[in-house]
């Protein structure tokens, strides 16, 4: 059994858990980043500020090969009302990461398919709950002087060392990593963007 894609597919992202998610399942790509302007608008909603990105990320590589399928994807952490992006030092890692400290947030992830050959731009946001066991001093320590939270939303990575915070998760796993793949491959199927072999590009697999 093979993925198939329907033409070239681009993953407008540098993430490497993205990538990865997505090798993971047989998908053909290449990596494109967009290096859109990813500044938080005051006032913007979390749904609307990661759909509103991933939009722009797709659309920006989309122009460049409008022959392509263009997967964007944009995530955040939010705790309470207030939103989590990545920190850039030990002391921005640990306040981050003491905010989650036995409480439960909510990870946003939004991601659209651009095809501008084809006429397409559709895109859905997904979210999912994560709550976190108490951190001790000590492992707060050991974690925010590994090099692992600095280039992710919120500090962490649940596929990564700070797996055993997390207590518990409603909702995506994956969302929580960096892409809900179960929505992403529903609706590159139902633009027919891709099939699993045994199917077609006839419509079948697009209702």
């Amino acid at each position: 059994m093979t993925l198939v894609t329907a033409g070239r597919f681009i993953l407008a992202s540098a993430s490497p858990r993205r990538n990865e998610l997505l090798r993971s399942i047989g998908l053909d790509f290449t990596v494109e980043p967009s290096d859109v302007d990813e500044t938080y608008v005051n006032g913007e909603p979390p749904r609307d500020h990661v759909l509103r990105l991933s939009r722009e990320k797709a659309r920006a590589i989309s122009l460049r090969h409008p022959d392509a399928w263009v997967l964007g994807a944009d995530t955040v952490v939010v705790i309470g009302d207030e939103v989590l992006g990545k920190p850039k030092t030990v002391a921005e890692a640990r306040e981050m990461l003491g905010k989650l400290s036995g409480r439960e947030h909510r990870v946003f992830t939004g991601f659209t398919i651009a095809g501008e050959r084809a006429g397409v731009l559709v895109g859905d946001v997904v979210e999912s709950s994560v709550l976190f066991r108490k951190i001790s001093p000590e492992e707060m320590t050991w974690y925010v002087e590994s090099d692992e939270p600095y280039d992710k939303a919120g500090g962490y990575a649940a596929q990564g060392k700070s797996g055993f915070l997390i207590r518990a998760i409603t909702g995506s796993y994956t969302n929580v990593i960096g892409l809900p793949l179960c929505e992403v491959v529903d609706t590159l199927k139902r633009v027919g963007v891709i099939r699993f072999s045994g199917g077609g590009f006839d419509g079948d697999d697009r209702g």
